[in-house]
Formats: structure tokens, sequence, C-alpha cells
């Protein structure tokens, strides 16, 4: 089959140990070893509970279904697809309105979704493993509540990531110097009509820091200046 491949994380520096490096190389040995073929590769960095509105990577995956330029999709694992169930099976009911499939690389998720049993049991295991996904994105998202919860009682910084152009100093925002001159950059170019995959080029042959030491690119600069347009407003 003629598969495009789809890789979901939650954040650009996901650390779970099922991150886009991981997720490719089981798609890969997957495809090989099943003889399927990839015929792309799409991405999303968002969270699992976010819908097709917020999925670029997944629209431009399905468009290729739609198109017939592929069968279906694969994912590394169902979670990988989404971590709310109403979410997950949304997406895989819109696929098989255009006639693809939604395909996993472990085989016990793989005939949930494209086995040959008409057995109705099939979708009930889905669904309660979807609503496990769900439950435990949820727990995580408890924890990470109170555990920002007990680092702003003892008066630390505790508002999720730290803004691009600043580092945390004692608990406190404090300026970054080369931050900040980067964001001069990227506002002064932004407002001259520049586009921000140009901005992102300015900023690499520059030299500029990003937050996590990574490169450049068009979505990351959208990111800060959105937010930069926000925090002004």
């Amino acid at each position: 089959m003629k598969l495009a491949a789809y890789l979901r994380v939650s954040t650009k520096g996901q650390t779970d140990g099922y991150g886009l490096d991981v997720q490719r190389a089981a798609i890969r040995d997957w495809a090989k070893a099943c003889g399927h073929k990839i015929v792309a590769w799409h991405t999303d960095t968002i969270s699992g509970a976010s819908e097709l509105v917020s999925r670029d990577g997944w629209r431009q995956a399905a468009g290729l279904v739609r198109q017939g330029q592929a069968d279906g999709i694969v994912v590394a694992r169902l979670d990988r697809l989404a971590r709310d169930l109403m979410v997950q099976e949304v997406l895989l009911r819109k696929l098989s309105e255009f006639g693809g499939v939604v395909m996993s690389t472990r085989a016990n998720e793989n005939e949930m979704l494209v086995g040959e049993s008409k057995d109705p049991s099939r979708k009930l295991v889905r669904t309660i493993l979807g609503a496990i996904s769900e439950y435990d994105r949820e727990m995580v998202t408890d924890r990470l509540t109170a555990a920002r919860k007990a680092k702003a009682d003892a008066g630390g910084y505790a508002h999720g990531a730290l803004p691009y152009g600043f580092r945390s100093v004692n608990g406190r925002l404090v300026h970054d110097p080369a931050e900040q001159k980067a964001l001069g950059v990227m506002v002064s170019l932004a407002e001259q009509g520049v586009p921000t995959r140009e901005i992102a080029n300015v900023l690499e042959a520059r030299g500029f820091p990003t937050k996590r030491g990574g490169a450049w690119s068009s979505p990351t600069v959208s990111r800060i200046l959105k937010r930069q347009k926000e925090n002004a407003a």
C-alpha cells in the first residue's frame, strides 16, 4: 500500500521516549517489513487533544488520500493519532469518508483498525484504549498543575514555558539580551511585511539562538510573534 506517515509530538522538545526520531524509525522498519511504501511524511507539534482544524500535518496527509496519492495514513502507535477519544474517532471516520484507512505499526492496534474480522468488539477495545489514553493525558495535566502551584507557592516562575526574550532568575522574569535582540529583529521585519520563513532564515544566518538551541523555522517565528502581539495588547 501507498501510505502517508503521520508523526505527532506534544512539544518540540518532547522527551517521553517517543519523539519524532523514534516514531520515524518505527514507521520505516514496519513499512519495510510489511512491503508498504511511504509516499510522504507529515508532522504536527500539537496536543493529542487538538482537533482537526489545528492539525496542518494531518490535513496534508489526509489530502493525499483524498487525491488518490495514498491509500491511507500510518502512525507509529494509536496515541500518536490522538489522546482524546472523540478526536481519535472523528479523525478515523473522516479519513474513511475519503476511502482511506489509518494503520499502526503495532500489530494489535492494526488489527483493531483494519483487521478483517467483523467482530464489533474490535471497536469496543479500540475505544477503551482511547479512553485510557485520554485518562492518562488528563492525569499528566493534573500532576503538572499541582507541580506549578507548588513552585509558585515557593516563589518560582510557574507559568508554563518561558517566553522568548526572557529567562528566570530567582523566580522572576528578566530580559535575556541575546533573545531580546533577536526579538527586535523579528518584530522589525514582521512590521515590514517580511514572511516568517524569510525571518527565520535571517535569524539563522545571523546566529541568533532559539529558546531550545534548535534551528529557526517559520512556525517558531510565528508563535513568538503571536505571543509578543498578545502580550503587547
